[in-house]
């Protein structure tokens, strides 16, 4: 399905451009998309066990658990994360300028800007500012925040579950007595715990950088289902409010008439 959407994206621009009459794709019949893949949310308490033990890690301890907690409490995808610098850290503002993104083609990286565009400021919870103060101890305002031993950005972790996974991250979360799971799903639980915090959906929007509140909601619609029982509280209760100011008017209409009498 996405390679025919890149396909169908050049054909109509190439319709757009007179360069054809009709595109081919118009009358693909397509297999139905398969249903979005339900998140998984690690509560609070995991994700602090998970960090807590990637701060236990033999390599870069301090690093890793910081990385954790930048992911799963600020939103950040990995290339994200990759691509944060030391001026990036706005203790001030108690934010993380997101300004670009760096990811690997073949044997290279490359930096581009983050996905769609969308540079953003996060809010950084103390948590996350004080785990990162010794990640940032002694470099420069345009150094890297993230590195690995070798002074390249951090390898994607592996989100295979068997036995033979021994990377550090997936170790992480058996040591700490969660089921592993890919270090992408930390974007999810950084948008269940702003959630449950009470963030609204523009606000959860800004902080992921999505196009759209309206993505946000497609994707993390789950996230709002206590919404819905919100609503029919306050439905309920409007309508019991009603209730008793009719019957009360009914009541004085009752006396009026008896009084009349």
């Amino acid at each position: 399905l996405k390679i025919v959407g890149v396909l169908k994206g050049v054909c109509d621009l190439a319709v757009k451009n007179r360069l054809i009459a009709k595109a081919p794709t118009d009358d693909l019949a397509l297999p139905r998309r398969e249903g979005r893949r339900l998140h998984r949310y690690l509560t609070v308490e995991q994700l602090l066990a998970v960090a807590d033990e990637a701060g236990r890690a033999r390599i870069q301890p301090t690093d890793r658990k910081a990385l954790v907690l930048v992911l799963g409490l600020c939103g950040l995808r990995w290339g994200e994360m990759c691509g944060l610098r030391v001026e990036d850290v706005d203790y001030g503002r108690h934010r993380i300028h997101v300004r670009r993104n760096i990811t690997r083609i073949g044997s290279e990286w490359s930096e581009t800007s983050p996905k769609s565009h969308e540079m953003r400021d996060v809010p950084m919870p103390s948590i996350v500012g004080e785990a990162l103060l010794p990640v940032l101890a002694g470099k420069r305002e345009n150094d890297w925040v993230f590195r690995d031993h070798l002074g390249r950005p951090p390898r994607n972790q592996s989100a295979a579950g068997a036995k033979s996974n021994r990377t550090w991250f997936i170790s992480a979360c058996r040591r700490a007595g969660v089921e592993p799971l890919p270090p992408h799903d930390l974007r999810h639980t950084a948008a269940s715990i702003a959630v449950h915090a009470g963030a609204n959906i523009k606000a959860l929007q800004r902080m992921l950088g999505h196009k759209s509140a309206a993505m946000t909601l497609d994707v993390y619609a789950d996230l709002f289902d206590s919404d819905l029982d919100d609503v029919a509280r306050t439905i309920d209760a409007a309508v019991q409010v009603a209730s008793r100011d009719v019957g009360k008017m009914w009541a004085r209409d009752d006396a009026v008439q008896v009084r009349s009498v």
